[in-house]
């Protein structure tokens, strides 16, 4: 009975939201010309910038609407409000699972793209902005849950490494989902890379992220909607279920080496002794 009386007591960020996604949808689907494609505006994004607006932390005014208790609650809801949706997505590897199967070796091996993040932001984090050892904490994965796991339990949160993954955590939640369909719907529109090659790359970890890049993709390539949905979801189940050790076993091990040779061993040295002294 409390927990239906304090989701009564939210009904101003449920009526923000209905309100929201009434608009957006009104909006619909906006393609822009860009030249070596399109981007394609999806109505998951006017939503996302509207309830930005609507965020008293980011605009003052807006807390007469949304209060700190409905911003509290948000988070958390977000994560049930998505469920229904990751299950949906999961219907779709059953009648695909031929063109999955196809797939075989390339959506195994995908798991080893999420290895990018230490190869172009690593050297970004250290050389360009100079970050110490934040820079392993932020660039070993894209920070979600599972990987921030690894380094609480590794490092601690409260350590540099733990700072840099929950500022690349923070960044991802607020703006991930936006650059994802932007570049989605770039690269599908360009015909630079095999569609099935994008499906598989919107399945990082993140069940918003992958909504928005494969929503990308299909409102793109409608005809091909049914199996890159198919794909992209397989694929994030893959790395749900290998994410992690590829993390703790390869990528972390691997910046660890990688920041030892750009900063040498004093830095590690200077961090252990600085834990002795507290």
């Amino acid at each position: 009975m409390s927990v239906v009386k304090e989701t009564m007591q939210l009904w101003r960020l449920h009526l923000a939201v209905l309100v929201l996604a009434i608009i957006a949808e009104l909006i619909g689907i906006q393609r822009i010309p860009i030249g070596i494609g399109a981007i394609l505006l999806l109505p998951l994004l006017y939503a996302f910038v509207m309830a930005a607006l609507l965020n008293p932390n980011i605009i003052k005014p807006a807390a007469r609407l949304i209060g700190t208790r409905e911003v509290k609650a948000a988070s958390p809801l977000i994560v049930i409000a998505i469920m229904p949706f990751i299950a949906k997505f999961g219907t779709t590897i059953g009648p695909a699972i031929d063109k999955i199967i196809a797939a075989g070796p390339a959506l195994l091996l995908q798991e080893l793209g999420n290895l990018g993040t230490v190869l172009i932001a690593f050297p970004i984090a250290v050389w360009v902005l100079k970050l110490g050892r934040e820079s392993i904490g932020a660039t070993f994965s894209i920070a979600r849950e599972p990987n921030i796991a690894i380094i609480a339990d590794r490092y601690t949160l409260k350590s540099p490494e733990g700072t840099g993954v929950m500022g690349v955590y923070v960044i991802g939640t607020l703006f991930g989902t936006f650059i994802f369909a932007i570049l989605a719907s770039v690269f599908a529109t360009a015909g630079w890379f095999d569609p099935r090659a994008l499906a598989m790359a919107c399945g990082v970890g993140s069940g918003s992220m992958m909504a928005a890049c494969t929503g990308a993709l299909a409102s793109a390539l409608p005809a091909m909607k049914d199996e890159l949905v198919a794909l992209a979801a397989a694929s994030n189940l893959l790395t749900y279920a290998t994410g992690l050790y590829a993390g703790l076993f390869i990528a972390l091990p691997m910046v660890e080496k990688l920041y030892v040779m750009a900063r040498g061993r004093d830095d590690a040295t200077a961090r252990r002794a600085a834990e002795a002294g507290e």
